[in-house]
């Protein structure tokens, strides 16, 4: 083990490559902090999360008033040790994304860290369970997209061996999702997945109306479809459904998705290893969906996600969303609509340096060292 010397903290805010909206916002930017740590060996580890437009100056002061001081001086390789250390430094702060998204950016850093340090890619780290995993695609189905584009994409996706396509909801009138939904199916057909998310946008009432009109269409899962602290009103869907519930990327502890769980208000899993604060916590939400023999699909975030969701038996779908293309050089490695597992050390990805540089928020870039 070696002792951890160096921090250094910058975000990059990157434009999304198309507009994206859905039945509450529309994204803007991704605001992206990215941590460098450097142990007494001098291995690197570099780790990230993100926000959607806002927030991401206080995830920084977070990580450089609070978090980032407090672990120069740790061994590198006590993860856990220094995952629950720095959440009971925010305890006050905690559970909420401002501090979920600031623990993920050490957290996935370390994680990073020990894979250079053994010289393993993190899926087999963290698991090792399969090397790839089947893609669906979300970059066709924003809420704004007509008809006929929509229909586009799927078929496109279909096409690239995609196993398949999510399609917004939350137009003003359901049958108007209905009638978006009925062209995709009958142009796709019966074997290619169709997912629905609605991004909290309905209350109980709204949704049990949808819930019967998405079964018609065959829909492989409702995402979202209530603001996502009603576990009741979930628990009380879901046993009406015919479509599975799918929750999680608004969700920030184990606790949370242990209260999901439990009270059977989800049936597929979709944990998000920077709005849970990391690997750490994102493997023991995994596990615990294992043991409740539901599936994980995580949200967003594909070029971290393909080595966890691969990592674990109960990973079934990954999210295609590119988010991180302007300052990397890796690129997900795609064959016949499967997506395959890094096999370089670490989490996979290559940093470009220099395109971070250039793209650096004013005022974000700081070092923290002994000297500091």
């Amino acid at each position: 083990m070696a002792k951890i010397i160096r921090a250094e903290l910058s975000m990059v805010d990157l434009a999304p490559k198309v507009r994206r909206t859905d039945a509450i916002q529309s994204f803007v930017s991704q605001e992206t902090p990215i941590l460098r740590l450097t142990d007494a060996d001098g291995a690197v580890g570099t780790g990230y999360s993100y926000t959607i437009g806002t927030g991401g100056p206080a995830v920084i002061a977070l990580l450089r008033d609070t978090l980032l001081p407090r672990l120069i001086g740790r061994e590198a390789e006590e993860i856990e040790a220094i995952w629950r250390d720095l959440l009971f430094a925010t305890h006050a702060t905690a559970v909420g994304a401002i501090t979920s998204l600031a623990l993920a950016t050490v957290d996935t850093a370390l994680w990073d860290l020990r894979c250079r340090r053994a010289n393993l890619p993190l899926w087999r780290m963290a698991g090792g369970a399969k090397d790839s995993v089947a893609v669906y695609s979300t970059e066709g189905g924003w809420l704004h997209i007509d008809t006929e584009a929509l229909v586009e994409d799927a078929l496109r996706m279909k096409e690239a061996g995609f196993a398949g396509s999510k399609i917004k909801i939350g137009r003003p009138h359901l049958s108007e999702d209905g009638a978006r939904l009925g062209a995709v199916r009958a142009a796709v057909g019966d074997a290619f997945h169709i997912f629905t998310d609605a991004n909290q946008g309905f209350s109980l009432h709204q949704a049990l109306m949808r819930a019967d009109m998405l079964a018609d269409h065959g829909i492989g899962w409702f995402e979202e479809p209530l603001p996502a602290d009603d576990i009741g009103a979930h628990a009380q869907l879901a046993s009406r459904s015919r479509v599975p519930i799918a929750v999680g990327e608004s969700l920030y502890s184990v606790s949370q998705f242990k209260d999901y769980l439990t009270r059977d208000a989800a049936s597929i899993i979709q944990v998000d290893v920077a709005r849970i604060g990391g690997i750490t916590p994102w493997l023991k939400v995994a596990h615990l969906a294992e043991a409740h023999n539901v599936s994980v699909c995580p949200h967003f975030l594909m070029e971290l996600h393909v080595s966890l969701v691969t990592a674990v038996p109960n990973g079934w779908m990954l999210e295609y969303i590119p988010q991180l293309d302007a300052i990397t050089g890796s690129r997900l490695d795609l064959r016949e609509g499967r997506a395959h597992a890094p096999m370089t050390p670490g989490l996979g990805i290559d940093w470009d340096w220099d395109a971070i540089t250039a793209r650096r928020v004013e005022g974000s870039h700081v070092t923290i060292d002994h000297s500091t």
